[in-house]
């Protein structure tokens, strides 16, 4: 099976132009979007999309052989030619995405607002290696990025937080990244290395397998049971992390109290903080629940299909709401494919009273 992981190594503090390199490589990426939005008709009728790249690109940079139509290489001058790629495929999946979008909307008797093609989107430039991107071969936690200055496109030397490097070299050493993508979080900036493995999953007949069920809950983070096919109980585990829960319950105590006396206009940033940790809560319970799994020698991770639809009331309603029971699973699906473990679910309907 194909697994993809990626991991984000922090940008260090320096003087060096990342604004001005977003904020070009956006205008482009709104450019185009008008420009394909306006032809799209003549786009769509190229169905390879090889090919419709190829015509998109010719559209709007000037070669010997070819005269584009628009005038993108006067409004972005110099700009790499990687680069201007991936504005242009970020471009087309844009448009292609709103007429698809919109399309649909017709055949449903037009339910709902009519979809809107954004132009000014969030679009983050990607690295291409050699080209946009560089490892600095004299120092381990530097490389050079091509940025642009304000005047034009110069290599600029970056130094990338020490962990983050000591990390992957660590667990990805040999294995080389795909092309990083710049991402933006909590005010700070990051390089995102991307990691693809085919890793061979377990193929022990049902009959010989090792289960590890899993029940999610709200006062117990975690109940996991190794079994055999047969029902024989093997192991047991009661995951729990109490003082991680206390800390995330204080801070939405003192985010009752600032809103009773503040209001709630300027209770963001603490909202954001609770956030955070309940991400990492979640981050934690799956680490612990792939670990005991792999310790007993699973070879499947059994969980509850849980659905909660509708409007959620009672004592519990905050609680259920910051459960990240999706979260979770998709997290630990991931960590027991990268070990070589399945993962099933079932139906939910008297799984703890059966058990």
């Amino acid at each position: 099976m194909k697994t993809v992981s990626s991991y984000g190594a922090e940008l260090r503090k320096q003087n060096i132009p990342i604004r001005q390199t977003l904020d070009i490589y956006r205008s482009a990426v709104s450019c185009l979007t008008e420009i394909y939005a306006q032809i799209w008709d003549e786009l769509a009728a190229i169905t390879e999309p090889k090919k419709r790249f190829n015509t998109a690109e010719h559209l709007v940079h000037s070669t010997k052989k070819n005269q584009a139509r628009f005038d993108f290489d006067l409004c972005f001058p110099k700009m790499p030619s990687y680069l201007r790629r991936a504005a242009i495929q970020h471009a087309l999946g844009s448009v292609s995405s709103y007429k698809t979008r919109l399309e649909l909307w017709k055949k449903t008797n037009q339910k709902g607002g009519e979809p809107k093609l954004v132009c000014d989107n969030h679009a983050m430039p990607v690295f291409y290696r050699d080209v946009m991107y560089r490892e600095d071969t004299e120092e381990k936690d530097g490389a050079y990025l091509k940025l642009y200055d304000g005047h034009d496109w110069k290599w600029f030397r970056v130094s990338l937080r020490h962990t983050d490097m000591e990390y992957l070299r660590k667990n990805w050493a040999g294995k080389r990244a795909a092309t990083p993508v710049l991402e933006k979080r909590h005010h700070k900036y990051f390089l995102r290395f991307s990691y693809t493995e085919e890793v061979p999953l377990t193929r022990t007949s049902a009959k010989e397998q090792i289960i590890c069920s899993v029940d999610l809950g709200l006062n117990t983070d975690a109940v996991c049971t190794i079994m055999r096919s047969d029902g024989t109980v093997l192991g047991r585990k009661f995951i729990n992390f109490l003082s991680e829960k206390d800390r995330m319950y204080r801070v939405l105590g003192r985010i009752s109290r600032f809103q009773r006396k503040h209001g709630s206009v300027q209770v963001k940033s603490r909202w954001a903080y609770a956030k955070r940790l309940n991400t990492e809560l979640g981050r934690k319970i799956a680490g612990a629940v792939t670990g005991y799994a792999e310790e007993n020698h699973a070879d499947v991770i059994v969980f509850e299909y849980l659905e909660i639809k509708g409007k959620i009331s009672g004592r519990k309603k905050q609680k259920l709401h910051l459960w990240r029971k999706k979260d979770i699973q998709k997290r630990c699906e991931h960590q027991a494919h990268r070990r070589g473990m399945r993962i099933s679910r079932i139906c939910a309907w008297n799984t703890s009273r059966l058990a």
